[in-house]
């Protein structure tokens, strides 16, 4: 769905990351950089490494939020390190997920292009050259949006105006007054960063001239600051500021050649890194092939060796949280870890010194096999909701992984493994152009006759036929046959004839479609390949069911619905559910039809199934126009409308599929009037997406309030957090409510407390009544 400049949506790729700390000073660089978007349409937030470019970029998009009719959409660019997975990389943030023949970068400029909105590009300068392009080319082709970027040197685009973010002020030597200090926005983060570790913490007339010293000699970069600071668990002030001192007395000769800044920075992380121990340092190290964030288990497997046991690791991590090398944060699923880049990229030149870059690599590459190998195995079960949720957190560590397969000597046939057993993920996530990237690129480099090469070509082939590619899907198809054959791989032959029976689908001859499928699904069977006999019952009992075999196709989805709950399976026992929507809808039985497409809509957004939830969308939109409920149904195909948009894909790709969209969606329009329609569908595509599913399942929401922004300047969130705690609910129930960590919930309610003066829940509950709009939104409006 398209991100409104005031959605609700909770899962919007448009929401900016949670600041948990508070924003010190800056006014006048954001006033600057705000200035600047007003005139241009690209402003680059410059600077070195540490300066607080990331914080300051959030702080002005979040201000900017309702000057953008869409809103603002954030990109983090510093996980990625292929340059070419750019534009992928920004239609993930932006939920699209193409199926068809366009680069990733058309569709992205097809999205963007009518939308008025601030795009936000942070952490550039390791792909400077291609953000370059990427900004070029966006402005130029999307004229209504504005980019607002963050590197550490400027991107070189014709019009791009660009700011220098300086450090914080520093205290004068000369002034030591407690009064004045205290004014100083280096010792305001100082002392704020400070009260996080020691809770009591204050600047008195005692401590405030070594703090005023460590300011100066840390040259207000916000990231050194931080990092001192955390050293308050175990040195004291005086200490802190003796070793900085002789460290940077210490400073190689070559090194004063750097910004003063740069070296600062470089002094403190070079400190910090003296003050670990040789094993903390080892882990350090070693973390740093991860990209993105990673678990207690797979730093356990890649960091451990004869010095350092897995059983040790636990401790090392700990310590390297308090030391804030690593930072923990909570997920569903449990603790994940992640670097700050300034310190992945120390860790990672450590690493490189030690002469064992390759080996972690290589360890690193082993881990996300193996997940990727337990990922198949445990799909087909009842937890395919977590499995969706942590192969996305784990997205750029397979990329990785996937890298050093195809960097390294003998890894293609590793690489081969592991793109066959994600390739569910894939479909899941709707990844089709990401999918064939790597397929391409491992198949190249892996020509030898094997089984594995033979079901990357299938692969490869579906992703194709999704992304309207037919004749590449069908050469790719034939070759994957000839291998199977060739091989005497009965398996991949029963994958082959399912492709061939899907073919046959889009075409629209459903004939072949149930002779292919009716002979895939015997030889699944054979092979007690669970997944492949899910699949092929699905798409038979839909091609029967739509092509006037209506009792027969029924019983294969039942069929279907059944096996995949034996297994808690939720994948195709929702598209199962789909069918028998279609089917039903078709013979006029609107009731099941009607509760079959809500039941596959809640299982596709378990798994955050886009492309599901489109179809499932779409088809409810068909039951309501045949009950008469005009308004509803035009609503329905405007959400489902933006949902295709988003997936890259349209209601017209299968034969059977399309006639009835294009009949029932001219008969809503004919019962409705052209003007009528057209208001209800566009009300439909404004929806956010969970507004939009809640719409399609006739569920009652409470209505938001909506007060004026100076009188509770709340975030959506905070707002959220606010209904919760009216409801009576604790930390940990809005936490699993909201699905976030108990700590954040408790930071939500913290800020609430702060922004709004009060000093308790109930007095949060008593003002969320007074301004919240009682009465529920009726799904039917």
């Amino acid at each position: 769905m398209p991100l409104a400049a005031t959605s609700t949506d909770a899962k919007s790729a448009g929401d900016l990351p949670l600041e948990v700390t508070s924003f010190i000073g800056r006014p006048s660089e954001v006033s600057d950089a705000k200035r600047l978007l007003s005139t241009s349409r690209l402003v680059t937030l410059t600077g070195p490494g540490g300066v607080g470019k990331t914080r300051l970029v959030l702080q002005v998009a979040a201000g900017l939020r309702r000057t953008f009719r869409d809103g603002v959409r954030f990109v983090e660019l510093a996980e990625l390190r292929d340059p070419s997975l750019l534009a992928y990389k920004v239609a993930e943030r932006l939920d699209l997920r193409d199926q068809s023949a366009r680069t990733p970068l058309d569709t992205v400029i097809e999205y963007l292009k009518p939308r008025n909105l601030l795009l936000v590009l942070d952490n550039c300068e390791h792909l400077v050259d291609d953000c370059a392009f990427f900004t070029d080319v966006i402005l130029r082709a999307c004229p209504k949006v504005r980019t607002l970027a963050t590197s550490r040197e400027p991107l070189g685009v014709y019009g791009e105006a660009t700011l220098l973010i300086p450090p914080l002020s520093v205290p004068d030597p000369m002034d030591t007054s407690l009064d004045v200090l205290a004014d100083c926005s280096s010792l305001q983060l100082f002392v704020d960063r400070a009260r996080a570790v020691m809770p009591g913490f204050e600047l008195t007339d005692k401590n405030c001239v070594t703090v005023a010293n460590l300011c100066r000699q840390l040259d207000g970069i916000p990231l050194t600051i931080e990092l001192a600071t955390a050293w308050l668990h175990t040195l004291t002030l005086q200490q802190i500021e003796e070793r900085i001192s002789s460290r940077y007395l210490l400073l190689s000769p070559g090194s004063r050649t750097a910004p003063e800044r740069h070296r600062t920075l470089r002094a403190l992380v070079d400190w910090s890194h003296e003050l670990c121990t040789t094993t903390e340092q080892r882990i350090w190290a070693r973390a740093s092939v991860f990209s993105g964030c990673f678990d207690l288990p797979a730093i356990e497997y890649v960091g451990a060796d004869d010095e350092t046991p897995a059983e040790e690791i636990l401790h090392v991590i700990h310590s390297l949280v308090e030391k804030s090398i690593l930072i923990r944060d909570e997920h569903p699923g449990g603790v994940r870890y992640r670097m700050l880049e300034t310190l992945r990229e120390y860790g990672q030149e450590q690493l490189v010194e030690a002469g064992g870059y390759e080996t972690i690599r290589s360890r690193h590459r082993d881990w996300y096999a193996n997940l990727a190998e337990q990922f198949q195995n445990k799909w087909i079960g009842p937890d395919q909701e977590s499995w969706a949720q942590r192969m996305r957190l784990e997205n750029s560590n397979l990329r990785v992984a996937l890298d050093t397969c195809l960097t390294q000597p003998g890894g293609t046939s590793i690489g081969l493994r592991i793109v066959n057993r994600i390739d569910q993920y894939w479909r899941v996530n709707g990844a089709h152009k990401e999918a064939r990237y790597w397929l391409d690129r491992v198949l190249e480099e892996a020509p030898e006759p094997t089984r594995e090469r033979a079901s990357a070509l299938r692969f490869n082939a579906w992703h194709a036929m999704f992304l309207g590619e037919a004749e590449t899907g069908a050469r790719l198809l034939d070759e994957a046959s000839e291998l199977a054959e060739q091989l005497d791989f009965d398996q991949e032959m029963a994958w082959v004839l399912q492709n061939r029976g899907m073919a046959a689908i889009i075409s629209g001859d459903s004939r072949e479609a149930i002779r292919f499928m009716s002979d895939a699904l015997e030889i699944f069977r054979r092979e007690q390949e669970l997944n492949g006999e899910l699949n092929a019952l699905f798409m038979l009992g839909y091609t029967l069911g739509v092509s006037g075999e209506r009792n027969r196709g029924l019983s294969i989805l039942e069929e279907c619905i059944s096996t995949a709950t034996q297994q808690g399976e939720i994948f195709w026992r929702a598209y199962a559910l789909w069918s028998i929507s279609c089917v039903e809808v078709t013979h006029g039985n609107l009731k099941v039809a009607d509760e079959a497409g809500k039941e596959a809509l809640r299982f596709h957004r378990l798994l955050d199934n886009r492309q599901g939830v489109a179809y499932s969308m779409e088809t409810l939109a068909w039951v309501n126009e045949k009950e008469g409920r005009h308004a509803r149904a035009a609503t329905l195909f405007g959400s489902a409308a933006e949902v295709w948009k988003e997936v890259g894909s349209t209601p017209e790709n299968f034969a059977e599929f399309r006639e009835n969209h294009q009949h029932l969606t001219f008969l809503t329009r004919e019962s409705m009037g052209n003007d009528a329609f057209e208001a209800q569908f566009r009300h439909g595509g404004e929806l956010a997406s969970e507004q939009a599913i809640n719409y399609a399942l006739e569920t009652k929401t409470p209505r938001r309030p909506a007060p004026h922004p100076e009188e509770l300047p709340l975030t959506r969130r905070e707002w959220e957090t606010a209904e919760l705690v009216t409801q009576g609910l604790t930390n940990k129930e809005i936490a699993a409510r909201l699905t976030i960590s108990p700590r954040t919930a408790a930071t939500h309610v913290q800020n609430i407390l702060s922004k709004l003066g009060l000093t308790s829940r109930a007095q949060i509950a008593a003002l969320f009544v007074k301004t919240q709009n009682t009465g529920s939104e009726d799904a039917d409006t």
